[in-house]
């Protein structure tokens, strides 16, 4: 039965022209329906590439908005060191006019001091007087702005007193010194000075400076360790200053020093 059928499909296809299109047709068919569904399936693939490249978009978009907000915060810093820039550049042409008219005063003083010196000839030994005290003193001016970093640091510590004796409510602020004349805490002999305040058996150990740099910590850690060993006694170790670099609170930190802000 089987066969006749096939040979009689075989045959219609041979003979029947109108039943040869219609198989003709429904082969196209089928092969149209078969590139419908690869096409199918390719624009799904491109569905999925598309909302890839969206959502790499949307992430591209939220990293280009957080680079707008540095960029933002950064261009703030730069104006705020503008106007510091500014204002520096003010206070120095402020200096530099005052300096100019103290050398416009000093060179109508010295042209003075030559007027009288050509008009009072005999008073010429107390016009060298004269000179020989001003340039002491000059001396004495440059000596003093030698010792000014340290009139600043004494001034800072006085001012700082109160507030050290209100933190630790105690009535007063001990001074420990020690002749270190084997050199065991700098490799030299030299004096060793601390300000002490002990309570609850602990004793806080306090440097006050105007400003903190590594090497003022790692000293004040050298004074402190010297201190402990040598009074046997449990030590806190407390820097007290109105500015700290960040490297000098990095190295506080590492030697187990405190640093308080004032």
């Amino acid at each position: 039965m089987g066969k006749s059928l096939k040979e009689e499909f075989l045959r219609l296809l041979r003979e029947d022209a109108e039943f040869r299109y219609a198989v003709m047709g429904f082969l196209g068919i089928r092969e149209i329906i078969e590139h419908i569904d690869k096409n199918t399936e390719a624009i799904k693939n491109l569905q999925e590439q598309v909302r890839g490249l969206q959502e790499q978009v949307l992430e591209n978009s939220k990293a280009t908005r957080g680079l707008q907000e540095q960029i933002i915060k950064l261009q703030e810093q730069v104006r705020n060191l503008q106007r510091q820039v500014l204002e520096n550049s003010r206070a120095i042409r402020s200096l530099q006019e005052q300096v100019v008219k103290l050398q416009e005063q000093t060179r109508n003083l010295q042209e003075q001091v030559l007027e009288h010196s050509k008009r009072l000839e005999e008073h010429s030994k107390a016009i060298r007087s004269l000179q020989e005290e001003i340039k002491r003193l000059g001396d004495k001016i440059s000596a003093l702005g030698a010792r000014w970093g340290l009139i600043a640091e004494e001034v800072f510590r006085n001012a700082l007193a109160k507030f050290v004796q209100d933190y630790f409510k105690v009535a007063e602020v001990k001074r420990w010194t020690y002749f270190d004349k084997e050199g065991k805490v700098f490799g030299y002999p030299t004096l060793i000075e601390i300000d002490i305040i002990i309570k609850d058996n602990i004793h806080h150990l306090i440097e006050v400076k105007s400003s903190v740099d590594p090497y003022d910590v790692w000293a004040f850690d050298r004074k402190c360790n010297f201190y402990r060993e040598f009074n046997k006694v449990n030590v806190r170790k407390i820097i007290i200053t109105c500015y700290a670099e960040e490297r000098a609170k990095e190295t506080a930190k590492a030697l187990g020093v405190e640093i308080i802000e004032r």
